[in-house]
């Protein structure tokens, strides 16, 4: 009686066992296969909600079929702790493991509405935009400059929502007073700029931005930015090199910077001056005349005369030999790549060409030829 018994509640347990294992193996496929969702979709995490919350929408939205096996997945992975608000574009046949690891990941918002904010030389422009889930572009709601238009009131009211993502872009080639009068203008940034960073400190890039980040936290990111990029490109400068310093290499990118907007004449204006340099030639470079004059902190507003050529400043390379002693603007990555390995070249002069480029010479006598190929394009035109 008693071996029947035993023998009985084993094969219960068994059975149990083998129930237990297949409804396990069940809810791992479920939470691993892939979903019914026909098209990408934008999926917003409220402020405050939990997995809970969030299963119960993702099942009236159609995105899951099954809530109670999506929190099993998130909680024994752990993934639930991780919750976060935001708003995440949802791919077609996405798995309930693949929303989990989207909403619980590190990386920023993926869709929904943002304000991007663009820092030009001569603009401040802010965008607001929203990303169509399907076409994977964005959709302009509004434009404005923050520095010639007033704020439009669905920009104002946009500040107060959730889930709003925030991104800046500044130029290359701005200066430091510039990036700051930039973020002070900038309403969904806090605190006080007490100095102006140094002048090609800052790397201009596109930064995502929380609502509400500290201005100083934003300075000391790009300023840290600026710090890597030089490290790794200093790594990899040219042996022939004249420069001997980083912040030789950062002076020269500037003077780049300000020299050409073309990425395919950078490395070859950059030959121009390591030419130069190693001649013992004046760089004769405007834009640092005209950062002696300005310090980066006005426009000028017109081309240089002949007494600013005379200025005595440390920035006129009219009067004085070798690189200014400051950058006078915040070169890109691209820009310092340059300065550290110039294209092999024997030019020493260039002048603008009409086309938005220069052309370039060996020699005064041909630099000449081209200044009057220039200046008569003008007096054409």
């Amino acid at each position: 009686m008693r071996n029947s018994l035993a023998s009985n509640a084993f094969t219960v347990v068994i059975v149990l066992l083998l129930f237990l294992s297949t409804l396990i193996g069940w809810v791992q496929v479920k939470y691993k296969a892939s979903g019914g969702l026909d098209k990408p979709i934008c999926f917003k995490v409220g402020p405050g909600e939990n997995i809970e919350s969030v299963s119960n929408s993702l099942k009236i939205e159609k995105l899951i079929d099954n809530p109670l096996i999506f929190r099993l997945g998130a909680n024994y992975t752990k993934k639930s702790l991780y919750l976060k608000a935001g708003s995440f574009l949802i791919q077609e046949k996405s798995s309930m493991r693949d929303i989990v690891e989207l909403i619980t990941g590190v990386g920023q918002n993926t869709c929904g509405k943002e304000v991007l904010y663009q820092v030009g030389i001569n603009s401040h422009k802010v965008t607001l935009r929203e990303l169509n889930p399907e076409t994977k572009e964005y959709d302009e709601i509004l434009k404005f400059d923050i520095k010639k238009d007033s704020k439009p009131d669905q920009y104002k009211n946009i500040l107060s929502e959730k889930g709003v993502r925030y991104r800046i872009v500044f130029a290359e080639g701005i200066s430091s007073w510039q990036i700051a009068e930039a973020l002070k203008s900038s309403d969904f940034l806090t605190g006080e700029i007490t100095s102006l960073p140094s002048e090609g400190s800052l790397a201009p890039r596109s930064y995502e931005v929380q609502y509400g980040m500290d201005r100083l936290l934003l300075i000391d990111q790009m300023q840290s930015e600026q710090i890597k990029i030089l490290n790794t490109a200093w790594n990899t400068k040219d042996p022939s090199s004249p420069l001997k310093t980083v912040n030789e290499a950062l002076v020269l990118a500037s003077i780049i910077e300000k020299e050409t907007g073309l990425a395919s004449e950078r490395h070859i204006v950059a030959s121009v001056f390591t030419n130069r340099i190693k001649k013992g030639m004046k760089l004769q470079t405007d834009p640092s005349v005209t950062y002696g004059i300005t310090k980066g902190q006005k426009f000028l507003g017109r081309g240089l005369s002949k007494s600013d050529l005379k200025l005595n400043t440390p920035y006129n390379t009219y009067i004085h030999r070798g690189l200014p002693p400051t950058p006078i603007t915040n070169p890109g990555r691209l820009a310092i790549e340059a300065a550290l390995n110039p294209e092999k070249t024997d030019y020493l002069y260039f002048v603008a060409d009409g086309s938005g480029g220069h052309a370039f010479s060996k020699s005064l006598k041909g630099h000449n030829k081209n200044v009057r190929e220039w200046r008569k394009l003008k007096k054409n035109n």
